[in-house]
């Protein structure tokens, strides 16, 4: 082979690594900016929001719903068209349950905000309505769709907007409530009336003031959320029910409760039997609505969740899914998520918006904080930990962890909850900033240093002839 062709060979060798090494130098720089630094330097803003401190509204909420709008609206849009929800697993709770929660979460928020940029235009340049519109007109479709309701259709047969079906009713009632006083046309009311005064009249006539979501199933913690949303529509509506609000406790204290105070997870309500004692998720469920209610009470059940839940480690400080003296519990559950060391995931995060509303911002800010830190933030809005979370299920409610913490973040005390702020930052939050900052400046070094080396590089031969000089004569 001639001198000129092994220059030629080797010179194209050479090119080849040199615009591979390129190319890996530049896709380490990007990932390490996009993916790390950038969601680090997002957190840190986070972090120092006066909201996540104390009453208000953090700006990631007002992001957030910026970026999931347009997803939720062409998700909810696509879902029903595929008619999809007519054909699941009837006891598949992420494929019928979560997408009516993340269109509840979603419409809950949009209201939200839009009433507090109508006390303050200077929190948002557009009206949240504005550009979410056809979005919230999306997520009530999802709600009232028949085929989405397929699944309690078949648990309580044809006339399951009448028949106990708690759970099922008491979203319907919660995110229309949140429709109508968004949308003001009132197209949905006698839907909404027809709710609220046939489910408190049968709650107000059972035996224990409950009933079951699902056949031989009951969950006091739905029932108070129920009552709690029913008082929502009510106001809107300009109805007056004190007397059943207030005799609805019985359903949940004295007897009924469990054996440490709190309102259990879930009973056989036809014999009035704790099956299942308080959980995490349930007690963070029902203090982000006991205060609408009753708020003496909301601050006694409170303070028994912290005495028998809190728990503080090295690395992380929350609410545990078990209470300390129960040790041998498992580590998984559909409605708490992982339990991680005793922590529930899905109950701390739902323990933001209990922590608010109640005014523990002590808690709220190192429950918020460890909760932001694992939102993984992409410079493009996308949140990468509770996306990858609800994924994790299926793809029936890819933005339910979204627009979840976007709720949570948007609940504030009412007027007269006393406010204890503080709070501090746990080894979790240290690693995550670590993680993203340190390991990410550390590869985005790594990879300014290759490429300055590739730009100080030289070509080992210059040209033909240098080339045969270097062939070895026979």
């Amino acid at each position: 082979m001639g001198s000129c062709a092994i220059y030629a060979i080797g010179m194209l060798k050479h090119r080849f690594l040199f615009v591979y090494r390129w190319m890996r130098s530049l896709l380490s720089a990007a990932v390490a900016v996009v993916f790390l630094l950038l969601p680090g330097l997002t957190t840190l803003r986070d972090l120092a929001d006066p909201g996540v401190r104390r009453p208000g509204i953090p700006d990631k909420a007002w992001r957030m719903h910026r970026y999931l709008t347009p997803l939720i609206q062409q998700w909810a849009r696509e879902r029903i068209a595929s008619k999809r929800a007519a054909h699941l697993n009837l006891y598949d709770v992420p494929s019928t349950e979560w997408p009516m929660f993340t269109c509840v979460f979603y419409l809950r928020t949009t209201e939200a905000l839009q009433a507090a940029w109508e006390n303050d235009h200077r929190l948002s340049r557009p009206a949240p309505l504005n550009y979410s519109r056809d979005a919230v007109e999306a997520a009530k479709d999802l709600l009232l769709d028949p085929n989405h309701h397929t699944w309690v259709r078949q648990h309580w047969g044809d006339d399951y907007w009448h028949t106990q079906n708690v759970f099922f009713r008491s979203l319907v009632i919660s995110g229309i409530t949140s429709y109508e006083q968004l949308d003001g046309r009132g197209q949905y009311r006698p839907l909404l009336r027809d709710q609220v005064d046939t489910l408190s009249a049968a709650l107000d006539h059972s035996k224990l003031g409950l009933l079951e979501d699902y056949p031989n199933e009951c969950y006091p913690i739905d029932v108070l959320a129920a009552i709690a949303w029913i008082k929502r529509a009510d106001e809107l509506l300009g109805i007056d029910r004190g007397e059943f609000y207030a005799r609805s406790l019985r359903a949940f204290v004295g007897a009924q409760s469990d054996g440490r105070g709190l309102v259990p997870y879930t009973v056989d309500y036809l014999r009035g039997r704790v099956d299942e004692p308080s959980r995490g998720i349930g007690n963070s469920h029902v203090l982000m609505s006991a205060t609408d209610l009753w708020p003496v009470q909301a601050q006694i059940w409170y303070n028994l969740y912290e005495k028998h839940f809190w728990q503080e480690r090295w690395w992380a400080a929350g609410f545990r899914e078990y209470p300390r003296d129960i040790t041998n519990c498992s580590w998984y559950d559909v409605d708490s998520g992982p339990i991680i060391d005793g922590f529930s995931i899905s109950g701390n995060a739902f323990a933001v918006a209990a922590s608010r509303v109640n005014g523990r911002f002590d808690h709220a800010f190192t429950i918020s904080a460890q909760v932001l830190t694992a939102c993984w933030p992409l410079p493009n809005g996308l949140q990468l930990g509770p996306r990858t979370i609800s994924l994790a299920a299926g793809d029936h409610a890819p933005y339910l962890g979204e627009s979840a913490i976007m709720f949570f973040l948007t609940q504030n005390p009412k007027e007269g909850v006393h406010i204890r702020t503080g709070g501090h930052l746990v080894g979790s939050v240290y690693l995550g900033l670590l993680f993203y900052i340190g390991f990410g400046g550390l590869m985005l070094w790594l990879s300014i240093r290759d490429i300055r080396r590739l730009l100080r590089e030289k070509h080992p031969v210059k040209n033909c002839k240098e080339a045969d000089t270097n062939v070895p004569r026979g």
